[in-house]
């Protein structure tokens, strides 16, 4: 069974979210932090680390 990666990331999120249930605004700037990251000058020392 294949599951598009945006499904499953949605699924944790939410059962994240559910069950730990952090702050909102700590939501927002994990995900804008998340994002500007992406699109930075990090991004391929970022990369390389994950892999």
């Amino acid at each position: 069974m294949n599951v598009p990666l945006w499904l499953a990331l949605l699924c944790v999120g939410v059962l994240g979210i559910k069950l730990i249930r952090p702050p909102w605004w700590l939501v927002a700037a994990l995900l804008l932090g998340g994002y500007l990251l992406a699109d930075s000058l990090f991004a391929p020392l970022v990369n390389s680390l994950v892999k």
